[in-house]
């Protein structure tokens, strides 16, 4: 059993000088119950199934199970999703303490949300938090993907 603990917030800040890597993410949802949210994500060239249960109360703990699939099968597993389709370009941003900041830059109907996200080793982990960090929106559920999938940021 794995267990994610990240927090999650806005971006405010030109952040793209300090990545190392981006790549586009192309993800869409099979099932949005919030026990067990089923994703489906094509990055670059890679295909993957991503299965997480429901969070603690403050929103930066829960299972998650990831493995990697063909490209063919992640194409046409994409067709079965929910709506919207979620497009967006991944940066990877190095912190102190061998972690990393991933900021993702939405597309299409999301364009203009940015919002980074770091996994920690514990919930208490204290980590600097850069200038282009805005505010924390761990545990907001409308800043989940499956949220933002259902109702995209244009229609916020």
């Amino acid at each position: 059993m794995n267990i994610e603990i990240e927090r999650k917030f806005l971006v405010i800040g030109d952040f793209k000088k300090k990545a190392i890597e981006s790549f586009r993410i192309a993800q869409g949802f099979l099932s949005t119950v919030p026990e067990r949210t089923v994703r489906i994500r094509i990055k670059d060239e890679k295909g993957f199934i991503t299965v997480k249960g429901i969070g603690n109360e403050s929103g930066t703990t829960r299972f998650e199970w990831e493995k990697e699939i063909s490209l063919i099968d992640a194409e046409n597993l994409l067709k079965l999703c929910e709506p919207t389709i979620i497009e967006k370009i991944r940066y990877i941003i190095p912190s102190e303490n061998d972690l990393f900041f991933e900021v993702d830059e939405f597309l299409g109907k999301n364009e203009g949300l940015l919002i980074a996200e770091i996994e920690l080793p514990s919930e208490d982990f204290k980590f600097a938090k850069p200038d282009w960090l805005g505010d924390e929106v761990t545990g907001q559920k409308k800043y989940y993907n499956s949220m933002i999938a259902k109702k995209p940021f244009c229609n916020w």
